[in-house]
C-alpha cells in the first residue's frame, strides 16, 4: 500500500553546490543552490523536502516553493533519512552510531544506539525500520518498538537501501553491486560493476535509480536492464523523488471488518432508496 503518489515523479540529488530537480524526460532545473555536503533527502506526505546537511550537522526543511528553514541540528553526521507512515522522522547519524526520531513538530529521541556507522534507511510497509550498518556489513531491522534483530549480513559495506513494491529490500555496498533480499532474506546480485554505488530511489513505475560515486545516475529496470540517467552529479549525493511512496501499516482485520460494514451501510441504504 502506498501513501501517496505525486505525478510528476521528478528526481532530486546534488550538483555543483546545489539541489538539483530532474524530470522524467532529463531535465534539469536548479531547486535550491549553496549546499556543499547534502547526504540524503526525503520527502513528507505534504511535499516537504527534508535534506541532511553534513557541515551544517543539520536538517534542513524546504516547502515545495522552497522556502528553507532549519528542522533539527545537534547531529555528527547526519546520513540517512526516511519517514515513517505516522510522519516522524528517522535520521542515521553516522559518526555517533544513533538512530534519531523526530516527531513533526520537531522533538528529538533517541531510537536506537551502538551501531558501526549506521547509513542507509528505509521502512517496509510493516513500519518495521532497516539500517545500512556500513562498518560490519549488516542490515538491521528494527520493529515500531525499537526491538532490533539482524536482517542480513555479509553485504559488504552497505550504503544507500530502497524497497521495491514487492517488499524485496535493495543495498547498495561498496563492492560494486546492488544486492537484492527477499523478505525471507535470500540474496541475490541484482547488478554489478558499478564504481562506488552510494544512495538508491525506486520511481512509481518500479525502476530503481543509483547514484554513483563517479557522478552518474545510473536507472535500471525491474528486469535489471541498465541506463544512464543523468551524469554530472555529486559522487556522493543523495536521491529522492518527488512523490516518493511513504510505507503505511498494513490493514488490520478490524480495519478490513469496518470498511466491509461502510460497504453494507452503502448497499443497503441504495436499496431502500431504489
Amino acid at each position: 500500500m502506498l501513501a501517496f503518489s505525486a505525478p510528476a515523479q521528478n528526481l532530486f540529488t546534488s550538483k555543483n553546490d546545489n539541489l538539483i530537480e530532474i524530470a522524467p524526460n532529463g531535465t534539469q532545473t536548479i531547486f535550491i543552490s549553496g549546499f556543499y555536503t547534502p547526504l540524503d533527502l526525503a520527502f513528507n506526505s505534504a511535499g516537504d523536502l527534508f535534506e541532511a546537511d553534513m557541515f551544517g550537522h543539520s536538517i534542513y526543511k524546504f516547502t515545495p516553493g522552497g522556502v528553507q528553514s532549519t528542522f533539527a541540528s545537534g547531529f555528527g553526521t547526519p546520513l540517512g533519512l526516511a519517514f515513517d507512515s505516522a510522519g516522524n522522522l528517522f535520521v542515521a547519524d553516522w559518526q555517533n552510531g544513533n538512530i534519531i526520531k523526530i516527531t513533526p513538530g520537531g522533538t528529538q529521541s533517541t531510537f536506537a544506539s551502538g551501531l558501526f556507522y549506521p547509513e542507509g534507511l528505509a521502512f517496509n510497509n510493516a513500519g518495521d525500520l532497516f539500517v545500512a550498518g556500513q562498518g560490519n556489513g549488516n542490515i538491521y531491522e528494527f520493529t515500531p518498538d525499537g526491538t532490533q534483530s539482524t536482517f542480513a549480513s555479509g553485504v559488504g559495506a552497505p550504503n544507500g537501501l530502497a524497497f521495491n513494491s514487492a517488499g524485496d529490500l535493495f543495498v547498495a555496498n561498496e563492492g560494486g553491486n546492488i544486492i537484492e533480499i527477499t523478505p525471507g532474506g535470500t540474496q541475490s546480485i541484482f547488478a554489478s560493476a558499478l564504481y562506488y554505488p552510494q544512495k538508491l530511489a525506486f520511481n512509481s513505475a518500479g525502476d530503481l535509480f543509483v547514484v554513483d560515486m563517479n557522478g552518474t545516475i545510473y536507472e535500471f529496470t525491474p528486469s535489471g536492464v541498465q541506463s544512464t540517467f543523468a551524469s554530472g552529479m555529486s559522487g556522493n549525493g543523495p536521491l529522492a523523488f518527488q512523490g516518493e511512496t511513504l510505507p503505511v501499516p498494513e490493514p488490520s482485520i478490524l480495519g478490513l471488518l469496518a470498511v466491509g460494514a461502510t460497504a453494507l451501510l452503502v448497499r443497503r441504504h441504495r436499496n431502500l432508496a431504489a
